[in-house]
C-alpha cells in the first residue's frame, strides 16, 4: 500500500510540474508546434536515465521511494498520451511533415537523452 501511495503522490507532482512546464515552454516558443511535451518527454528520460543510474550505482533506494521518483514524478511528469494527442492534431492539420519530424525528435531525443542520463551518472558524477 505503501507503494501505491508513493506513486500517486508522485504522479500528481509529475502532473503539475508538466502543466507548469507546458505553460512556460508555449509562451516562450508560441504554440504553432508541441514544443513543451517534446522538451518534457526529452528531459523526463535524462532524468530517468540519472535516476536509474544512481539507484543502481550510487544509493540504495527502497521500493517506496523508486516507485515514488520513476513510477510517479516521472510518469506524471512525462506522457506519451499528450504526445498521442500532439502528432494527431499536426495530421489533422494536414502538417504530416510536421508531425513526422515531431515523432523522430521525441523517440529520438528521448532516447538518447536516457543514455546521457546513464553516461552522466557513469562519468560526470562517478
Amino acid at each position: 500500500m505503501n507503494s501505491i501511495f508513493a506513486v500517486a503522490v508522485g504522479g500528481a507532482i509529475g502532473s503539475v510540474l508538466r502543466y507548469l512546464f507546458n505553460i512556460e515552454v508555449t509562451k516562450v516558443l508560441g504554440s504553432n508546434f508541441p514544443w513543451g511535451i517534446l522538451f518534457i518527454n526529452i528531459l523526463g528520460c535524462f532524468v530517468m536515465g540519472v535516476i536509474a543510474e544512481s539507484f543502481a550505482l550510487k544509493f540504495s533506494a527502497t521500493q517506496e521511494m523508486r516507485s515514488f521518483m520513476m513510477t510517479g514524478i516521472l510518469g506524471g511528469f512525462t506522457t506519451f498520451s499528450a504526445f498521442a494527442l500532439d502528432t494527431g492534431m499536426l495530421v489533422e492539420r494536414n502538417e504530416a511533415g510536421l508531425a513526422g519530424l515531431y515523432v523522430l525528435a521525441s523517440v529520438g531525443g528521448a532516447i538518447l537523452a536516457l543514455f546521457l542520463g546513464l553516461w552522466t551518472v557513469r562519468t560526470v558524477l562517478a
